[in-house]
């Protein structure tokens, strides 16, 4: 369990969090509260606030009996809308580690890639189905060279006006850049917004023998020509070959998807202690979904390194909530029905839970969506809460691979490998081919130590070439985050 957070079975079938907690969460279950809810640990009157994690998760909105049903029928949340906030830092320094190595491939422009992939990103959905031919095409005649040949479908790049365009021109740049694609084919309509000489100008500087750039209208058989380029990338790819790195190297994006009443106590904290532990490497993660920091955000807030770092949180947190009110939404539209299902009744006790990802290291760096990581260290990254739209920006940030959590359960990937793991070991049995990695254990052996020790063998594997389940399923996509007039 993270640092403000102390672990204690009351008896099997239950299991309080935090020493301040006035409810528990059921194990097992009963005829009256389901897997994973909360139950009154004591009498809590109308108005009271109901208290996990040792915080504040909302109200009671009526008198609530010990041994109650704690949920939507008898709590609610206290969340506002924008909010002042003072810095208050409490730093942890974490322990030093013991250097650890993953094999990666060395790319030409110092960066080091886990996978040996070729990528085709296209300016414009336009050429999306050319794509997918042409990585189809390529895979049959020139697959065994490379990891894979993949492109990633989406809707967008013309009719888009102002930060939308900008947003979809910044995400796919940064694909393009991206480590783990040893080789990447451009591929332009002709007529687009995202002309494709101002998006190979934002590009900027590349390696000509591993980034080519075709444009459709521009030649006759664009499937002869895209083939050809290819057939020169997968040969020029074929010849990368696995060498040791420190595991300071690794860039890991930090996610939650489906959570249920356990992802706070079993996958998310394990998730931060692995981050700890990457941190005390020298390596990087990166935390984002901001929605789904409400509640829990003064907590990212004292762990930032210096006062700017904390006024960029502060302005993360409340452009957020704003971006939620000039579209007429409050800021606490969330947890899902799956998450409510699950046990998760508030937006605080989910942000509570999420949070833990980013275990106990300090904030070194905020970015907005769309930028690429740049300093070593827990870094926060704006973004919304949809899964696919958070993998996309935690991969163009420059994320190798996502750790994403889970209770309910998903198949999606992301461009990078999406190492799912599991709340709880039903789960784990029942979807062993979404899941990866079950974290449910926990429950049974809190030995969280020997837990992030074995986790964090068990990614420097994956980084070193073990497949996780999207890749063996062959589930790839990308969603860009879109928020103004489509022409």
């Amino acid at each position: 369990m993270p640092a403000f957070a102390r672990r204690c079975l009351n008896n099997a079938m239950e299991l309080t969090i935090h020493p301040k907690d006035n409810v528990c969460v059921e194990l097992t279950g009963t005829e009256t509260i389901p897997v994973g809810h909360k139950k009154a640990l004591c009498d809590i009157p109308q108005g009271a606030d109901i208290i996990k994690y040792g915080f504040p998760i909302g109200h009671a909105t009526e008198d609530i009996p010990k041994g109650a049903w704690v949920h939507s029928h008898n709590m609610a949340t206290n969340l506002a809308e924008t909010l002042t906030y003072t810095y208050e830092p409490q730093l942890t320094e974490l322990a030093p580690a013991e250097p650890a190595t993953f094999l990666g491939y060395p790319r030409s422009d110092g960066q080091v890639g886990i996978r040996n992939e070729i990528w085709i990103i296209n300016t414009v959905g336009c050429v999306n189905e050319t794509a997918v031919r042409l990585a189809r095409e390529a895979s049959a005649l020139y697959g065994d060279r490379v990891d894979g040949i993949y492109t990633f479908r989406h809707p967008y790049g013309c009719s888009q006006l102002g930060e939308d365009h900008d947003n979809t021109r910044h995400i796919l740049a940064d694909l393009v850049h991206h480590p783990n694609a040893a080789g990447v084919l451009v591929l332009s309509l002709g007529c687009e917004n995202n002309t494709p000489a101002s998006f190979r100008t934002l590009v900027g500087s590349v390696d000509p023998e591993r980034v080519r750039f075709l444009t459709t209208q521009e030649v006759d058989d664009e499937i002869e020509a895209g083939l050809k380029i290819l057939d020169e990338l997968t040969f020029k790819a074929s010849q990368d070959k696995r060498q040791p790195f420190p595991a300071s190297r690794l860039v890991i994006g930090l996610k939650c998807g489906g959570s249920d009443g356990f992802s706070g106590i079993t996958a998310n904290p394990l998730i931060g202690q692995v981050s700890d532990l990457l941190a005390a490497q020298g390596g990087t993660t990166v935390l984002t979904e901001v929605p789904e920091m409400f509640g829990a955000e003064t907590i990212l807030m004292s762990h930032c390194k210096d006062a700017g770092t904390f006024q960029k949180t502060v302005s993360l947190i409340n452009d957020f909530k704003e971006y939620f009110t000039s579209h007429g939404q409050v800021v606490y539209e969330n947890p899902s029905p799956g998450n409510k299902a699950g046990g998760i009744t508030t937006l605080e006790e989910k942000s509570l839970g999420c949070t833990q990802k980013g275990g106990r290291g300090t904030v070194q760096d905020v970015l907005r969506y769309g930028a690429r990581v740049q300093t070593p260290g827990l870094n926060l990254l704006q973004g919304p809460g949809n899964d696919i739209v958070a993998c996309t920006a935690l991969a163009s940030a420059g994320c190798h691979l996502i750790l994403f959590s889970t209770g309910r359960g998903t198949p999606l990937g992301g461009p990078v490998p999406t190492i799912k793991v599991a709340t709880n070991t039903a789960l784990a049995k029942r979807k062993p081919n979404w899941i990866d990695y079950n974290a449910g254990t926990l429950l049974e052996d809190p030995d969280m130590g020997k837990a992030g020790s074995d986790f964090f063998r068990y990614i420097l594997e994956v980084a070193s070439g073990r497949a996780t389940c999207n890749e063996k399923n062959g589930y790839r996509e990308i969603a860009i985050w879109k928020d103004g007039v489509t022409l």
